[in-house]
């Protein structure tokens, strides 16, 4: 008999969250306390693979409740100071990445940071009643939210929101007073990241009937698998088997658990919205050439002439720095009012990463007291001057 049979497994393994319950059986390890230990790590792994929805880790209140989206107000202070929106991604995950937990929320960072009117964009899952909703009924929606504020904000644009909230500011240049682009893919046709090689990759035929499969819109859970996808090993089996090494370790099970209810809980977006976003900004990059049209008009970056701090991380496989970067050279903005930051670690880590959270986004929010304090009459002449020059 072969060593390779001696060792051949006597139970099934094809149940990724089972695997290391079956190796220690194969193992022949006993005793109770490894019997409590994988009776937990089944229970922890149900948890973590169809957990509750996430929750917003500050008070805040519905400022407004829009077709598409709920504007929470996390403000506790003076209320004539410049609103700052964080326009968070609506790319299949709830926007509670900006207010994730205590001590790891940017909405708080920024508030602890000086900024004392911080509301956040939290997108709603697209019914089927929502699957014609394209780019400009968000934009129409934002721009609702930005009158009610007053007019007049700054607007943090994460992942995704990021695009969003440029289109805006192209559309709408005198109601942005600063821009902050994070993670935020502007240029689309810029580096080599696995996200650019998909979308040109896949035929859009194969986005469309992905759509049509979900009745109009595209589910959370074809995109979760995708997302997935990109680290097979990571995601259906590296992350069980963290679960077991750390399964008498409470605190390791309780960031777990936060993270796998935001992460498991994807949202569905509306077809048409999806679709535009797949071909004309990821595959045709009509944003970046100033070819694509917002609210009825051709939207140019070169209309965007507020400081913009542009943050990129550097081993971020989903928006590369490129795509970031590229924005310094696109926006009418003048060179000496644009910030580029490269920071450590991934895309996530952007918008909740606690290094970045401790060392970046306090400075973030300095910028964004210093260039917002300037008057709206002053930056139009500033824009005016420039146009001319």
């Amino acid at each position: 008999m072969s060593d390779q049979s001696c060792t051949a497994p006597r139970h099934e393994h094809s149940v990724p969250w089972f695997w290391p319950m079956a190796a220690a059986i194969e193992m022949e390890q006993t005793g109770m306390k490894l019997f409590r230990d994988n009776l937990r790590f089944v229970a922890e792994a149900e948890k973590i693979k169809s957990p509750p929805p996430p929750e917003w880790a500050s008070e805040n209140r519905i400022a407004l409740d829009l077709d598409t989206m709920r504007l929470r107000d996390f403000s506790t202070g003076d209320s004539d100071a410049l609103p700052v929106i964080i326009d968070a991604p609506y790319a299949g995950h709830s926007a509670t990445i900006a207010d994730y937990a205590k001590g790891q929320s940017l909405v708080e960072t920024l508030m602890q940071s000086g900024l004392t009117r911080v509301l956040v964009t939290d997108w709603k899952a697209a019914t089927e009643a929502m699957r014609d909703y394209d780019i400009d009924t968000y934009l129409a929606d934002l721009n609702l939210a930005v009158d009610h504020l007053g007019g007049r904000v700054a607007l943090v644009g994460l992942c995704q929101g990021g695009w969003l909230s440029a289109m805006y500011a192209c559309r709408f240049p005198d109601k942005v007073a600063s821009l902050v682009l994070a993670g935020a893919p502007i240029d689309t046709d810029a580096g080599d990241g696995p996200i650019k090689k998909l979308a040109h990759a896949m035929p859009l035929s194969l986005y469309q009937e992905m759509v049509a499969a979900g009745h109009g819109r595209m589910l959370g859970k074809y995109m979760l698998a995708g997302w997935k996808n990109m680290h097979p090993g990571e995601q259906y089996l590296g992350k069980f088997l963290d679960l077991y090494a750390h399964i008498e370790s409470r605190s390791y099970i309780t960031r777990t658990e936060r993270f796998e209810r935001w992460y498991e809980n994807p949202l569905d977006l509306p077809g048409a919205y999806y679709l535009q976003a797949i071909e004309l900004l990821f595959k045709q990059n009509r944003f970046a050439k100033g070819e694509f049209t917002g609210l009825g008009r051709k939207l140019n970056l070169k209309d965007v002439t507020c400081p913009a701090y542009l943050l990129a991380g550097a081993q971020d496989d989903i928006t590369t720095k490129e795509q970031v970067f590229a924005a310094a050279e696109l926006l009418g903005t003048p060179q000496t009012d644009i910030v580029k930051q490269l920071v450590p670690g991934g895309h996530i880590g952007l918008f909740m990463g606690s290094r970045t959270l401790k060392d970046v986004w306090p400075g973030i929010a300095d910028w964004i007291l210093t260039k917002g304090a300037r008057p709206a009459t002053e930056a139009n002449a500033h824009k005016h001057k420039g146009a001319t020059s």
